[in-house]
């Protein structure tokens, strides 16, 4: 997450600097710019079984059960524990007594608050756009005509181009302003369209500033965004969500031969409605129903033996599955059919991840080779400007450093512009640093033709090997 520096304590602008540099607001925070009082009482009331819970900030903004004194950082925590529930939106339940209204009104407040200085040294002027557009996000959430975006669309606001590093903050921005994605902005494709709702889509439009609701509100737990970590390779990562092509059960076998060839499928799901999966019909099993009967329908050829998963699965519990089945349908955030996941899709997916690594091991070989064969390590420790005994600790900014050094490039004797090799060196390592952070997101092809090109003029000037 982005370093956070403090300037100024007490009142709104205290924390600005927190809330622009981006992360998620504590009550704390609340209690720090003076939005609320330590000793102020919290009410939860669930009208649908008759039942209030009770609580109290404490001078540290922490919240106090009144019925067993236990404390939380955590709004939604605290609600959880008060009412034995699984999940709930504890910035949405709790009433601020004394002011007749929501947590989350008052975080709204704190928001607009640090948007709004014009003061601030430094400010970031991309994030006042940020926050505006979430907060039209969360009018329209609320209005239940939830903004819907590729996840590809979603990054661009915060000036992003993949989920890399300003993940956390993303989150958090989305957090702050009451909203989620859905699905997973974190576990689908870029290109797949997510909505902008509540936690979740739909759950909290019986929230009132009177109490909120009874026992069918669900809501994830954010807690304050400590558990930011998140490296997994989903299922919805390979799959875009966008539908899956189908035939009915009584359908006639030749249209799903035919949209088989049209499409290169190797199955195709026989569907009754996006939430009743009949099964599949594979080539396989329709050579078995035309050889047991000429006529064979799409009845005749369903193989009912498929596997269902959903979107966010974790991508290596399901290889054994795959390896068996060679594919599995995919469900989205809704329980539908969206999506089909194959062994050709997983192979695919991990040759994009692998050729990068092979591409930049070749590259450093090369280069440490090329070093070695052409200078001494004392003189590369010289220019490097650190302690390092040996060739094979050189990193590639080490290899920048000695190769744009004047002299040691004319003793190469490479007939090539140098500005231009080293301008694309220093490319190649942006690249690198990116690769080894295993953001989920593909590498752009652009990125790895520039490694596959370095690679081969590395091999036609690099001499005999």
């Amino acid at each position: 997450m982005t370093a956070q520096v403090e300037v100024g304590r007490g009142g709104a602008g205290g924390r600005a600097r927190y809330l622009i540099d981006g992360r998620r607001v504590t009550v704390a925070d609340l209690v720090e710019a003076g939005l609320v009082q330590a000793g102020a009482k919290l009410r939860f009331t669930r009208n649908r079984i008759g039942e209030i819970h009770q609580a109290t900030i404490t001078e540290q903004g922490r919240i106090r059960l009144d019925s067993d004194g236990e404390e939380f950082r955590s709004p939604s925590r605290a609600a959880m524990v008060a009412a034995g529930m699984r999940a709930v939106d504890g910035w949405r339940v709790w009433l601020v007594v004394d002011q007749d209204r929501l947590l989350d009104a008052v975080r709204q407040e704190l928001l607009d608050q640090a948007i709004s200085e014009g003061d601030r040294p430094h400010r970031d002027t991309a994030r006042p756009s940020v926050h505006e557009r979430l907060r039209q996000a969360r009018q329209r959430a609320e209005a239940r005509e939830p903004e819907r975006v590729t996840v590809r669309e979603l990054l661009t606001y915060w000036g992003a181009e993949d989920r890399g590093d300003q993940v956390s903050q993303i989150e958090a921005d989305l957090a702050n302003h009451g909203l989620v994605t859905s699905p997973s902005f974190r576990a689908v494709t870029l290109d797949t369209v997510v909505a902008l709702t509540l936690p979740p889509d739909g759950a909290e439009g019986s929230l009132t500033a009177e109490g909120a609701g009874g026992d069918d509100i669900r809501i994830v737990d954010e807690d304050e965004g400590d558990d930011d970590l998140n490296v997994r390779l989903t299922v919805g990562n390979l799959s875009p969500l966008a539908g899956v092509e189908f035939v009915k059960p009584d359908g006639a076998l030749v249209e799903a031969i035919t949209k088989m060839t049209l499409n290169d499928y190797s199955q195709l799901a026989v569907l009754n409605g996006t939430r009743n999966l009949r099964g599949a019909v594979t080539w396989r099993s329709i050579a078995r129903a035309l050889q047991r009967k000429p006529d064979a329908s799409v009845a005749d050829a369903i193989d009912p033996q498929v596997e269902v998963v959903s979107y966010d699965r974790d991508l290596f519990e399901i290889l054994p599955v795959l390896q068996k089945r060679d594919f599995v349908f995919v469900l989205d955030e809704t329980k539908a059919i969206k999506g089909i996941v194959t062994t050709a899709d997983v192979a695919h997916r991990y040759g994009e991840m692998a050729t990068p690594f092979f591409q930049l091991g070749e590259l450093d070989q090369t280069l440490r080779w090329v070093l070695r064969r052409n200078f001494d390590i004392d003189t590369v420790r010289s220019i490097c400007g650190r302690p390092t005994t040996s060739f094979e600790r050189l990193t590639i900014g080490d290899y920048q450093r000695v190769l744009e050094h004047d002299a040691m490039w004319r003793r190469l004797g490479w007939p090539l512009d140098r500005a231009t090799f080293i301008a694309r060196l220093n490319e190649i390592r942006a690249i690198r640093n990116k690769i080894m952070h295993f953001h989920p997101d593909p590498i752009p092809e652009d990125a790895v033709d520039k490694l596959r090109m370095f690679n081969r003029l590395l091999r036609d000037y690099r001499g005999p090997t």
